[in-house]
């Protein structure tokens, strides 16, 4: 039997937007899952949509959401063709909003709420246009897919300000339904959790990192913690700490003239030759040649 799992690259590609079009896709959309959120906008047609147990209409101008882990499927209920924006995020590696009234001292926690609104009531996946009227949906999605396409210096830290926006938004209807968004409060703190986990080496990636510490953390024993987190992210936890050390090294290459023993030093690698050793190996040749090689473009 063929697995429902889709796999997503949370690695190299923590968000995606493109645009759907049946007469250029395959479709239907098969039942599947995966650990991204994804969120669908429609343009056109009308489409039939089943999320676990419940089957939803679109037509344009609706949204429905796909919480991570979802089983869902997409149908045509007519002969015209579909055209939707789609919107993947792993919802793990988004930051915290910015402070707001009401809300912690450290913002939205999206991925806590989220998790929280997994099969409550006052938290509906469907959103009709009527609801959504005076709410500038489509301009997000128009803008998240631009900058996907164009994929010009900084267009991830864009989406993710499109993306937590557009969540805010979702977030502020649900309340009106009567979600509980304090209910939050009550689950463990984000960083000690292995769903947040990127986020905190994103953030020490210039430290010393031993997936020892990171394991207790998560209170979990590494063995047990290596297992989830390969399984969660594709790869070991010591390789993905290296692809966001030479992903931030790879950004000052190209946008700074900063040498590479300091490079080396700011990304967390232990000493210049072991930053070169890596990256020879992720781009088949050395730091200095990879400037070299993209200052031509």
């Amino acid at each position: 039997m063929n697995s429902l799992y889709e796999y997503s690259d949370r690695l190299n590609a923590p968000c995606e937007c493109f645009l759907f079009d049946t007469r250029l896709h395959t479709f239907p959309v098969r039942p599947h899952w995966h650990y991204f959120m994804e969120i669908l906008f429609m343009l056109e047609g009308t489409a039939m949509i089943s999320c676990d147990q419940n089957t939803y209409v679109l037509e344009p101008d609706d949204m429905i959401l796909f919480l991570p882990q979802q089983i869902h499927s997409i149908y045509s209920t007519t002969n015209i063709p579909l055209k939707y924006y789609v919107l993947k995020f792993d919802i793990n590696q988004l930051s915290p909003s910015a402070n707001a009234p009401g809300h912690t001292l450290s913002g939205i926690h999206f991925n806590s709420l989220f998790r929280c609104a997994k099969g409550d009531a006052h938290a509906p996946l469907y959103f009709s246009a009527e609801t959504l009227e005076g709410i500038p949906i489509e301009t997000l999605f128009e803008k998240c897919y631009s900058e996907m396409k164009e994929q010009e210096y900084g267009y991830r830290i864009l989406m993710q300000s499109c993306i937590n926006t557009l969540l805010t938004y979702v977030l502020r209807l649900w309340r009106t339904n009567g979600f509980d968004t304090d209910q939050s409060l009550a689950m463990p703190k984000e960083e000690d959790t292995i769903h947040s986990i990127t986020e905190y080496i994103d953030n020490h990636a210039h430290e010393a990192l031993k997936v020892e510490d990171l394991a207790e953390l998560c209170h979990m024993s590494y063995s047990y913690f290596a297992k989830i987190f390969r399984e969660l992210y594709g790869q070991s936890c010591k390789k993905y700490i290296e692809f966001i050390r030479l992903s931030k090294a790879e950004d000052l290459l190209l946008f700074t003239n900063l040498d590479l023993n300091y490079i080396s030093q700011e990304t967390g690698f232990s000493d210049c030759s072991h930053f070169i050793k890596a990256f020879r190996s992720k781009h088949g040749m050395t730091p200095k040649q990879f400037r070299t090689e993209h200052s031509r473009k």
